[in-house]
């Protein structure tokens, strides 16, 4: 496999690659659902209108950059602590995303996830998994400073701030692979004030 390093970042063309496919395939998710489009609807044909490319711009900036960011942040604070790690998509679940968009209108955002060799405590690997929940969460918030500063930018900052505030809260389930397990195994008291504050960002601001 071939090694790319920028400065003490490692990755590879086959990371790259799937990163690239992943961050297209969920925006264009997202912007399925933001335009309505699905075959219950009987609206499957919204996809080919001018609205729909700019809702999917605008999923890019929004969804995809909550997601590039949540699995980067995996990455760097994995590499700090000396691990190999690495992004991988995974073709079915991207599979999944599109197509539950495209038929019921609906999304689950798993199309894949860092995979990380090396040595670990449950601390750091908790804070590994904890890492892309907070980096959701600041995201939101610049969303919503951005929507003060810039009001007219309603419907970006809006998204950008909801979808992010939704992939951290999402993201601590603890359940199966989910990072929200790790983190619970990791420290229970972390777990809760990361699960109330998405609670906050999602339901009451």
């Amino acid at each position: 496999m071939e090694q790319i390093k920028w400065g003490k970042v490692k990755t590879s063309r086959t990371e790259v690659i799937d990163i690239i496919k992943a961050l297209l395939a969920l925006s264009f998710a997202f912007a399925v659902i933001y335009a309505g489009a699905s075959v219950l609807r009987g609206s499957v044909e919204n996809i080919f209108s001018f609205q729909f490319l700019i809702l999917f711009v605008i999923s890019l900036c929004t969804a995809g950059l909550g997601f590039l960011l949540h699995e980067l942040s995996h990455k760097f604070v994995a590499q700090r602590y000396g691990c190999q790690a690495e992004f991988r998509a995974f073709d079915q679940m991207i599979v999944l995303a599109v197509s539950l968009a495209l038929f019921i209108g609906w999304i689950f955002a798993a199309p894949g996830a860092v995979m990380i060799s090396g040595m670990l405590t449950r601390r750091e690997n908790g804070i590994i998994s904890v890492a892309g929940a907070v980096t959701n969460y600041v995201l939101a918030l610049l969303f919503l400073g951005l929507g003060f500063l810039l009001p007219t930018w309603t419907i970006l900052t809006s998204i950008g701030f909801g979808v992010n505030a939704w992939l951290g809260l999402f993201n601590m389930i603890p359940f199966g692979p989910l990072d929200g397990l790790k983190v619970f195994h990791w420290s229970k008291a972390v777990w809760g004030g990361m699960v109330a504050g998405g609670i906050v960002l999602v339901f009451v601001m």
